[in-house]
């Protein structure tokens, strides 16, 4: 499979993963039936999305760029869904999350 492939499985996978969180936020501790169905479906996808990825790309680059990017973006989704609005800590913490990802994707090697 190709990188660019398993990128954009990756970035399917991260979409999923915020829907996920999303639904769950909206599930109210699961006491909801819709969104926590949707929660669940979204997640079993996400994580075969992943395991899609893992075969190109080493499982710890794959979970950091995942895990980093779905904060980004589930972030940015209480941000605009839910108006939670980040304090300048969260802010500068947001931007070392993305730093961390763009250094384990652009500079590091697993083999």
């Amino acid at each position: 499979m190709s990188n660019i492939i398993a990128y954009s499985a990756l970035l399917f996978a991260v979409i999923l993963g915020t829907a996920a969180n999303s639904f769950a936020k909206g599930s109210n501790g699961f006491t909801i039936l819709l969104p926590s169905i949707f929660t669940a479906i979204t997640i079993v996808c996400c994580m075969y999305a992943l395991s899609v990825v893992m075969r190109s790309i080493p499982v710890g680059i794959t979970y950091a760029s995942f895990a980093g990017l779905c904060i980004i973006a589930t972030s940015l989704v209480g941000i605009y869904k839910f108006n939670q609005i980040p304090d300048i800590n969260t802010i500068i913490g947001l931007i070392l999350i993305i730093s961390g990802v763009l250094i384990v994707n652009l500079l590091g090697k697993i083999n």
